[in-house]
This record gives structure tokens, C-alpha cells and sequence, in this order.
């Protein structure tokens, strides 16, 4: 069998409709360190409402780039229900943006640094022809490898139980984890458009050790940045210490948790279908109060 065989039979295995839901969220009440007692915590999630939303909007572009070269029309549909999805992300996290600033957290200077690079590094650039082609391929390579990441982030944060514990405000816990419920819903999608349009393992071992490095950077500068801008002004201990302390109580995902996912992701015959739990994402996705018009009427 070949690896690209074994791709299409994995992802046909796991057959599954992706749509972008329509969600809502009301932040009136929401504390500023919405982790009670924990600003180190509260701001390592407000790098995911402020950072990963810009990364999925490139990614969603670049699917969007790829739509005329796949053939395979259920691979289509859910590559055209990944980009609403994203695009839900994206839109829902901004009211996070303004909630922050709102509150005296000067995020602008970062969110626009990040799109800055994003655009210029990240966007078809207006290229033609093969060169098209070949930079979607190295796009592509770069997103599938930051998916796996985003899956991770997902699959933690639906069984994070001590988030739970710590008090966290509920409608925070249900937006963070309705993003990465979806993200565990469409994990296999950017992997398996990769393997459609390219599929070589080269550039995908290469783009995953690129996508890794980078991504810790930025998660590093991005909590850096935010911890140091908190107008709260008891913020506790240097954020490394806080942090480490975090992920030994089960509050954030840990640097080591990531490190060990490099060499799963490289392995030649890896599918993100391997990772996670589809059904228990979807269970969440049937209750979540901000995906289901029902339940928002019974809590409000």
C-alpha cells in the first residue's frame, strides 16, 4: 500500500461532514484574570485567542489557494468546511481582543506585528504558475504541521479537569474548549490536502521542524509580551516560574507535552487520525451552551 493510498483510506475511515457552527458569546462579567488568581495562566489562553486566530486565518487562505487542485470531492467539501470554521474562530476570538484592551491590555502592538509577519511571509504573494504551485506546497506543509499542534491543544483542553477545579469563568472554559473541540473535529483536514497536492515526506519532516521552532518563538515572545503589558499590578513571580508551576498543576499544556509530539508527527506513516478522540470532541460540540441556541436560552 502506499503512503498516499494509506492517507485516502485513513481519511475515508474517519468520514465526517465539517461545518462552521454559529456560536455566541457574552463577556459581560468576565474577570480579567478570568483563572482566579492565576495571571500567568489566564494570559499563556489569551495567546491563543490572540495569536492562533491569525495563524488560522493564513492556513484557511491557503486552503482556499489549494481548492482548484483537489480532485477528491469529499476532500473538498471538508477543506471548504475547515475555511468556515476557521473563519468562525478567527471572528469569535476578536471579541476577546477587545475585551482585553478594554480592560487596559495594550494588545494592538502585538496582534499587528504578528499580521505583518504573517503577510509577508505567510500569503501567495501573488505568485503564478509553478512557483504557485510550489510555494502551496511549503504553506501547506507549514499549517498541516501546525495543526498537529492545535489538535494537541485541542484533545488537552478537553480533558483538562483541573481547569475545571481552578474555577475558571465558565463561558471562557466553553469558548476554549468549543475551539478545540473543532480543532480535534478537522485535524486530519490541512494533512490530508498536503498528501493531495504534494505528499513528500521530506518537506513535510522539514516544514514540521520549521513550523515547531517557530511556533515556540512566537509562543514565548507573544507571553513575554503579555505578562509584561498586565495592568494588574500584583502579577506574582517571573512567568517561566509561574508557568512551570502551571503545567505541574494541570492548568496549561507543558513545553515537554509538545516536544514529545515531533517525533509522533515525523513518523512515515503518521495520520492525524491517530491522535485525539473524534467522538469525544463531537459530545462536546452537542453541549456546548455557545454552538447550540438552545442551550444559551436555558442558561441565560
Amino acid at each position: 500500500m502506499t503512503k498516499q493510498t494509506a492517507t485516502a483510506q485513513a481519511r475515508h475511515e474517519e468520514a465526517h461532514a465539517i461545518t462552521a457552527r454559529d456560536v455566541q458569546f457574552d463577556w459581560d462579567g468576565m474577570p480579567f484574570h478570568y483563572v482566579p488568581n492565576e495571571p500567568v495562566v489566564t494570559q499563556v489562553w489569551n495567546f491563543m485567542h490572540l495569536v492562533l486566530p491569525e495563524a488560522e486565518r493564513a492556513m484557511a487562505g491557503a486552503l482556499a489557494d489549494a481548492l482548484p487542485y483537489i480532485e477528491d470531492e469529499r476532500l473538498r467539501e471538508e477543506a471548504v468546511g475547515f475555511i468556515g470554521q476557521e473563519a468562525m474562530h478567527a471572528s469569535s476570538h476578536e471579541g476577546v481582543r477587545a475585551y482585553l484592551t478594554e480592560h487596559g491590555l495594550d494588545v494592538e502592538p502585538m496582534v499587528d506585528t504578528i499580521n505583518y509577519l504573517i503577510d509577508k511571509v505567510l500569503t501567495d504573494h501573488g505568485l503564478s504558475g509553478r512557483a504557485k504551485k510550489a510555494w502551496l506546497k511549503e504553506r501547506l506543509g507549514l499549517f498541516a504541521a501546525l495543526e498537529h499542534f492545535t489538535a494537541i491543544i485541542g484533545q488537552w483542553l478537553l480533558e483538562a479537569d483541573e481547569l475545571d477545579k481552578a474555577g475558571i469563568h465558565p463561558m471562557m472554559l466553553d469558548l476554549l474548549r468549543w475551539h478545540g473541540a473543532e480543532e480535534v473535529e478537522h485535524r486530519s483536514v490541512v494533512f490530508d490536502v498536503y498528501h493531495h497536492v504534494d505528499g513528500s515526506y521530506a518537506r513535510r519532516a522539514r516544514t514540521a521542524l520549521l513550523a515547531s521552532t517557530t511556533l515556540a518563538v512566537l509562543t514565548f515572545a507573544s507571553i513575554t509580551y503579555l505578562v509584561n503589558h498586565d495592568p494588574s499590578p500584583n502579577r506574582g513571580k517571573p512567568w517561566p516560574v509561574q508557568f512551570v508551576s502551571a503545567a505541574m498543576r494541570g492548568l496549561v499544556p507543558s513545553g515537554l507535552h509538545f516536544l514529545t509530539e515531533i517525533p509522533v508527527y515525523l513518523k512515515p506513516g503518521f495520520h492525524p487520525s491517530s491522535m485525539g478522540s473524534l467522538d469525544q470532541a463531537l459530545r462536546y460540540l452537542a453541549t456546548s451552551p455557545a454552538a447550540n441556541a438552545e442551550l444559551r436560552q436555558e442558561s441565560s
